[in-house]
């Protein structure tokens, strides 16, 4: 079984300094990506920069993505994700500290499958993502890939 990949766009150093290191050990065998600010997402993504080459047909089973991003805020990346035909239907699930109605709603009306405010604690964090890796990668029925 090949392993599903999911996309951790979070500026936390405590998780992106060590590149989800900790979370990489709780996801195994699922493999995980994390990038630390908005543009290095989309460049991820869209194959540009230094993912330039990526084979691009390898999206990621969910991305969870944190609001407050530097270089290019969350919102906006859900923006360019939604926007491309490749992306459209890709599962994402906004994981952020931030509980603001506006936000909720912005992302909602962006197209987001899921809002989740991320607890404070590494520890739960750390569980919060497994969970939502169990589901959305083992449990969800994962839409068709554009053609």
């Amino acid at each position: 079984m090949t392993a599903k990949t999911i996309l951790l766009i979070e500026d936390n150093p405590a998780i992106s300094n060590s590149r989800g290191a900790p979370l990489r050990r709780a996801m195994w065998p699922t493999k995980m990506v994390v990038v630390q600010d908005g543009q290095e997402a989309l460049d991820y993504l869209f194959g540009s920069g230094p993912y330039a080459g990526r084979d691009l047909s390898a999206l990621p089973g969910v991305t969870l993505l944190d609001l407050k991003l530097p270089r290019v805020p969350g919102l906006e990346v859900l923006r360019a994700i939604r926007a491309d035909p490749r992306t459209r239907r890709m599962p994402v699930v906004i994981l952020t500290s931030s509980n603001e109605e506006r936000d909720v709603a912005t992302g909602y009306d962006l197209g987001v499958n899921s809002y989740i405010q991320k607890p404070v604690d590494f520890t739960r964090f750390a569980e919060a993502i497994r969970h939502l890796g169990l589901y959305w990668l083992l449990l969800n029925e994962p839409p068709p890939q554009a053609k």
